[in-house]
């Protein structure tokens, strides 16, 4: 076994120590972006008939600040991907202030989408600034610019959900699936420790759950989870699908991007006050409330949710999929415990992170987002569970430039 010299650790402690600097910096921008969003939310939540008419020029806007200020960053996370891969030398500074504006703007009108697709995107930014200015003091590196990446998604991630080791792993696995970059672990978890501590300081606080809820094993309850594992594998390979699929189509069918997203937003509006004046704007914190509060959960709310948020975000609008791919997990467990007389919470939980895993084709960051938001004591459920919704999720994921190992897609079910 080759053990390292002294001066091999060096680069390590440097990147360990740089990650703290970015998990800074990082939490602090996590910290105004994640409170402004919550403040948006409540202020829309009571005016919801005033607000939601406006989506459609609330989208024209988006397009406008895109277009005027760095239409490179409209890639969005495909930008960041590019990165990871070297297929691109430079995330632009102004990605990070339009897309926290956009986002907002998304959400302030109604818009159904998430929030971690901006807080990845905006570490990403920050991390890959200070790693071109590493560069010039320590020297350009093949690893370098991979590591700093891996670093700022990491610390955007943890800071604006405060799962670090959720965090950590979702970054490490998320560039390519079924292998993960052993030598940006350590840098990656002090930047996502230090980031969601920095946010948690400056008084965003972190979503969790504690419930007794356990399983009786036994034959039966096991072909039921089994079940489950499998319909929220499909649930989360279905929605990476028809994203992909509408983002194509509705791009085809209106070739214009500012009659896109006009047109759509019309419709989105005109049907989210409709439908419960607003049940499915925006996050979808809502229905995360309900299914793990004992409220009013209906059968068609995970459908009606995923729906939206793929045309909300198919339109171009900004935001992200994580936190609708919660609420729709949620809800769907809900459903399922319901039918199948298995218990509600542990089983919501339990979709809350089985679906955003099969949608990011990601497996031991879901695992780690049920211990940190559930509590360890379920972790053997969270791992099984997730690890047959992983195999049926036919190889999916929300991610277009997401690549796969060579064994990746081995012994999965397609």
């Amino acid at each position: 076994m080759k053990h390292l010299s002294i001066r091999e650790y060096i680069p390590v402690l440097l990147y360990t120590i740089m990650g703290v600097l970015i998990g800074i910096i990082v939490g602090a921008v996590d910290a105004i972006f994640g409170r402004v969003l919550l403040g948006i939310t409540a202020f829309r939540g009571e005016h919801v008939t005033v607000l939601v008419p406006f989506l459609a020029l609330a989208g024209v806007a988006i397009l406008l600040l895109y277009q005027k200020i760095s239409p490179k960053s409209q890639k969005g996370m495909g930008l960041i991907f590019e990165t990871g891969f070297e297929e691109n030398e430079e995330i632009p500074k102004a990605l990070i202030p339009i897309i926290m504006v956009s986002t907002w703007l998304t959400h302030l009108f109604g818009g159904s989408a998430g929030r971690e697709g901006v807080a990845v995107q905006i570490g990403a930014a920050v991390s890959h600034t200070i790693g071109k200015k590493f560069e010039v003091i320590s020297g350009k590196t093949e690893k370098n610019g991979k590591i700093f990446l891996i670093m700022g998604m990491a610390a955007g991630f943890g800071g604006l959900f405060q799962t670090p080791l959720a965090a950590t792993f979702f970054a490490l696995e998320v560039l390519v699936v079924g292998a993960l970059f052993y030598e940006a672990m350590l840098p990656a978890m002090s930047a996502a420790f230090t980031a969601s501590f920095t946010s948690h300081l400056l008084g965003l606080e972190k979503f969790s759950v504690s419930f007794s809820d356990t399983f009786s094993v036994n034959p039966q309850t096991i072909a039921k989870l089994i079940l489950i594992a499998i319909v929220f594998g499909i649930t989360g390979g279905a929605f990476s699908y028809f994203l992909a699929f509408a983002k194509e189509k509705l791009a085809k069918f209106i070739k214009n991007p500012y009659r896109r997203i006009f047109f759509t937003g019309i419709i989105l509006s005109i049907l989210f006050l409709l439908l419960w004046k607003g049940r499915y704007c925006g996050l979808g914190t809502n229905l995360i409330s309900a299914s793990f509060a004992g409220e009013k959960v209906y059968v068609f709310d995970f459908l009606l949710k995923a729906v939206f948020t793929i045309v909300t975000l198919a339109a171009g609008f900004q935001g992200g999929e994580v936190t609708p791919l919660f609420s729709i997990g949620a809800t769907l467990g809900v459903i399922l415990a319901s039918a199948l007389g298995l218990p509600v919470l542990l089983v919501a939980g339990l979709g809350y992170a089985a679906v955003f895993g099969s949608a990011t084709n990601t497996l031991i960051a879901p695992i780690l987002i049920g211990v940190e938001v559930f509590g360890p004591e379920h972790v053997v459920w969270f791992v099984i569970i997730c690890m047959i919704a992983f195999a049926c999720n036919g190889n999916k994921t929300i991610y277009g430039k997401q690549r796969l190992s060579k064994m990746s897609d081995f012994n999965r079910i397609k």
